[in-house]
């Protein structure tokens, strides 16, 4: 596995290690299942939004628990790795409940960035980021390059076929 894949321990270490008040650490999180244009466009503006970008990826035990039980379709090593290698992405962080409120009030990040799908009362974490200081930022959602739509779409295609 890639140095990108961290523990909270060794996360928070190399966090503390930065001057907080020169970096901007920013988070998201999501299940990054089979990682499309849309998902890219998305790290890479929330990476536009501070200096050190944290994706809280979910577990394979966190994803069924949210999506059910025929997801994930990549296994969480193998998602993990893919992302580690965008440049866009400094640390990964696995999480196993079924959202990422734990992780976020642990790191305490100065922005917090989700999907346009999600308002910013709806965004799990807000409230904790907004008391310490932090922002939210919605990136627009690609509705049209969506995880669920893609597997639809194979689906149509290929049917039951292997």
């Amino acid at each position: 596995m890639t140095s990108k894949v961290v523990d909270i321990k060794t996360l928070k270490a190399r966090l503390n290690a930065l001057p907080r008040d020169r970096f901007r650490i920013v988070f998201t999180n999501g299940c990054f299942d089979i990682l499309h244009a849309g998902h890219i466009r998305y790290l890479a503006e929330a990476k536009n939004a501070g200096d050190y970008l944290i994706v809280g990826l979910n577990s394979d035990l966190s994803v069924r628990s949210i999506k059910g039980d025929k997801r994930p379709i990549i296994p969480q090593n193998q998602r993990a790795e893919v992302l580690a290698g965008l440049t866009s992405i400094d640390y990964i962080i696995f999480f196993d409940e079924p959202d990422p409120y734990n992780l976020i009030s642990e790191i305490l990040p100065d922005v917090l960035v989700k999907g346009g799908d999600w308002t910013e009362s709806t965004i799990i974490g807000a409230e904790v980021v907004k008391k310490n200081g932090g922002q939210m930022l919605c990136v627009p959602f690609e509705y049209d390059t969506s995880t669920s739509r893609i597997i639809k779409r194979i689906v149509k295609l290929y049917g039951n076929n292997e």
